[in-house]
């Protein structure tokens, strides 16, 4: 985020009842409270603890703050969360924190997005509550992150008016990753829960992840990548005909994860965002056709801000027509979803 860029709204009047963020006071949860005030949101900051929303946001008027556990009072959250026309659900491990919210949203009638990167997470959204918010008239949006959601809407404006695909391939590039105590927490908790997309079907990864070479564009140039178990193949696979939806990275952001002594982000700039720089290729293939669509940008939890709050307005303005479990990529057209971030937070490039 540039301290004084702008997401267009996906509407013209914000809701009349606040967004509601909770884990608002995680790191990626305050790049998320940002993104929905430039947007003009009013919002509501939710959390476990009041003395970390007061140090996240000390000029936060009191009547803006809201303090609940999940493992709590269930009614007490379900009237938190009517107070509000939406929970953005920021509180990882997402697989302990989604149920309470999502089970919360359906009994307050509110809609439901989260910015997990939890595989896992995202399938158990699709498939058992996507029929229960379509019921109520709502809709529940997973993995509205960068892991999850970039790929996924590159892949979609990418694959455009084919009515599938032969194989969609996402190749990431980072030039670091420095992961949050969040990031951390949720290896930990989905360890031996890693899948992968292939011959239509999800299953376990390999035991010797495959590598090949690719020749990213500047800066990355030709790099070694590694199979890569992201959330993205379950987003695309949920509403994209494909059979095949590998992933791949660059190793050295992935050897900087799994050391424990790799310092967490530091910010370089006024909005809090890290040095860090991300590329992210998708090529989609049917028979002897190729498309590709590429976004780069700075920071990977930084970017999920803007993501969720372009999410966020799309299903308001939707006023009721987006129900259902759905992925960024179905929140309306893919391609102005990101041409919204750009050239503020994403730049694109889509060729073929």
């Amino acid at each position: 985020m540039t301290a004084n860029a702008s997401i267009p709204s996906s509407s013209s009047n914000a809701s009349a009842r606040p967004v509601l963020v909770y884990g608002a006071a995680g790191h990626t949860g305050r790049f998320v409270v940002q993104a929905l005030h430039e947007q003009g949101h009013a919002v509501l900051l939710a959390g476990r603890d009041l003395g970390r929303l007061r140090a996240a946001f000390p000029d936060a008027p009191a009547d803006q703050l809201r303090v609940q556990r999940l493992d709590g009072d269930a009614a007490a959250l379900v009237r938190l969360l009517a107070e509000s026309s939406l929970v953005v659900n920021c509180a990882g491990p997402f697989a302990d924190s989604a149920p309470q919210l999502l089970q919360a949203a359906l009994q307050a009638g509110v809609h439901y997005v989260d910015v997990s990167a939890e595989q896992p997470t995202a399938r158990e959204v699709f498939e058992q509550w996507g029929e229960r918010f379509a019921a109520a008239g709502l809709c529940a949006a997973p993995a509205v992150a960068f892991y999850g959601a970039v790929g996924d809407l590159l892949a979609t404006s990418a694959t455009g008016d084919w009515p599938g695909a032969d194989a969609i391939d996402i190749h990431i590039a980072l030039d670091s990753w420095h992961p949050t105590a969040g990031t951390r927490k949720t290896g930990v908790r989905n360890a031996g829960r890693h899948i992968v997309y292939r011959n239509g079907q999800f299953q376990m990864p390999p035991a010797v992840p495959p590598r090949k070479n690719w020749a990213f564009a500047a800066p990355f140039g030709e790099q070694d990548v590694v199979g890569f178990s992201s959330a993205d193949a379950v987003t695309i696979a949920h509403h994209i005909r494909v059979p095949d939806v590998p992933a791949w990275m660059n190793e050295t952001p992935l050897t900087e994860l799994r050391a424990p002594g790799t310092p967490a982000p530091v910010a370089v700039d006024a909005s809090g965002r890290s040095a860090q720089r991300f590329l992210v290729e998708v090529v989609v293939r049917r028979g002897s056709e190729e498309r590709h669509a590429s976004a780069s940008g700075q920071d990977i939890y930084a970017i999920t801000g803007p993501l969720a709050a372009q999410a966020v307005g799309r299903i308001l303005a939707a006023d009721g027509a987006l129900t259902g479990a759905l992925s960024a990529g179905q929140l309306g057209d893919a391609r102005s979803f990101l041409q919204a971030l750009a050239p503020g937070y994403l730049q694109l490039v889509f060729a073929g």
